[in-house]
């Protein structure tokens, strides 16, 4: 029997590194990011959809979608924002149930979908259950800037744009605190792995 666990958490809160343990002990990892990334390639219907939203102004040189360009659009504008996530968000919710479905043939024992925006794009029908990392905003903050060289406006800005963690918590069935060490945080994955088993 598969167990399919959604892992998310606010930018800065240490998801990946949780994401990484899990890997480690013999999860397979979904990164919503990575599926995002291909559903972004040049020519595809969600890019052309894109461009057709947007306007090639979205493009970079090489054809492919400049995130940046496009992030400056829609962290600021509640509209854009909607409308990115309406063209986007289905199609990687279909690309991750053909995922999750081609690991179970293959006897998959732990999937882990590994998605920032989990809640927000309504993808948790796809797991059974939600693990959500949490840290205080002046950790996150502090490790958003240092990972993304952004300034810390503009770190803030998305943080306004994202849900809230107690929004998070509400709806998760495990709750990783992280404002400790990282071997505090690989510790406690660990032993979460253990229940599962």
């Amino acid at each position: 029997m598969t167990r399919i666990i959604g892992l998310t958490g606010g930018m800065g809160s240490g998801k990946s590194t949780v994401s990484r343990v899990l890997a480690e002990l013999g999860a397979v990892i979904i990164d919503a990011d990575k599926v995002g990334h291909e559903a972004y390639q040049p020519r595809t219907a969600t890019w052309q959809a894109l461009v057709d939203a947007f306007g090639r102004d979205i493009l970079a040189a090489d054809e492919t979608i400049d995130r940046k360009k496009l992030g400056a659009l829609v962290f600021s504008h509640p509209d854009n924002l909607k409308k990115l996530n309406g063209i986007v968000h289905p199609r990687m919710y279909r690309m991750m149930q053909a995922r999750i479905a081609d690991l179970q043939k293959q006897g998959g024992k732990v999937i882990v979908v590994d998605a920032a925006i989990l809640f927000e794009a309504n993808w948790t029908p796809l797991v059974d259950e939600v693990w959500v990392v949490v840290a205080d905003e002046t950790n996150v903050v502090k490790r958003a800037v240092a990972r993304t060289g952004l300034p810390e406006e503009q770190i803030r800005a998305r943080l306004r744009s994202q849900m809230t963690n107690t929004e998070r918590v509400k709806r998760a069935n495990v709750v990783i605190h992280n404002d400790g060490t990282t071997d505090e945080l690989t510790r406690r994955v660990k032993e979460l792995w253990l229940a599962l088993n």
